[in-house]
């Protein structure tokens, strides 16, 4: 089995299956994907997200607020947030964070927010899907102070080494994408050569980020196999050996969906 860690199922463009969710789904499962993670951005999208967890046996989701989606909520509210993790398929809080890149006026908002989303997961127990751009020591700030038990994962990771190094010593997982394949990607390269095997996950942050040879076009959950396949070239296993590593990681931090 391989698991897409992170996609927007509620996102797709469903263009070459004719509107299809189903289809897009099945045409992953052809290729071996076993499970979704379909992540929450803000509380618009929590139900609809929750309600293709409930349709799909292999579909999870999260609940959060995105960094950059605080425009249209003045803050995170804690007890919307515990309520919605309540939901028996919400097996992550997030995704969440900072993003520095786009909207740095509203750092003081982002980091708000994220402690919201860093205190629901001490209360819960659930892990953190984290969203972190231009914004690496406010970050790894936040998290030391959280202090987490069950961490999470930093999603999407595009930051360097010495930033991944100090979120694995907090415990948490490294999520690489499509963009560990673009040309101009080698340092994240270097990063992904160095992430320890039981910290790696995969995703395809689909709609979004479609890795080579598919970069232009939408993307979609089936190709987290092309991620996979180039990150066992690249780490020097083989394809199912990293399958096999990178699902292990996924049920290890995420134990909800073991079902």
């Amino acid at each position: 089995m391989l698991i897409d860690s992170h996609c927007h199922l509620d996102r797709l463009d469903l263009t070459p299956y004719n509107g299809s969710l189903d289809a897009a789904l099945d045409a992953a499962r052809a290729r071996g994907v076993g499970k979704f993670l379909c992540i929450g951005v803000d509380a618009t999208n929590a139900p609809i997200v929750q309600a293709l967890a409930e349709r799909y046996a292999d579909v999870f989701c999260s609940v959060g607020v995105h960094p950059l989606d605080l425009k249209d909520s003045a803050e995170t509210e804690l007890d919307w947030l515990l309520t919605a993790l309540q939901h028996e398929r919400t097996v992550a809080i997030g995704e969440t964070g900072l993003d520095y890149h786009y909207e740095p006026e509203l750092a003081e908002q982002q980091k708000a927010s994220f402690e919201v989303h860093l205190q629901a997961a001490k209360q819960t127990g659930k892990p953190v899907v984290i969203h972190t751009r231009a914004a690496r020591a406010d970050t790894l700030a936040l998290l030391r102070e959280a202090d987490l038990a069950n961490a999470g994962v930093l999603h999407c990771f595009t930051e360097d080494w010495a930033m991944a190094r100090a979120a694995l010593d907090m415990g948490y997982y490294i999520s690489l994408s499509g963009i560990v394949t673009f040309r101009n990607a080698d340092a994240l390269r270097e990063v992904a050569r160095q992430v320890p095997v039981d910290r790696l996950l995969v995703e395809t942050d689909s709609p979004y980020l479609a890795p080579v040879p598919h970069r232009g076009k939408p993307n979609e959950p089936q190709f987290v196999c092309e991620v996979a396949s180039f990150l066992a070239e690249l780490r020097g296993v083989s394809v199912a050996t990293l399958w096999q590593q990178t699902s292990d990681n996924f049920h290890r931090l995420f134990p909800l969906t073991q079902r």
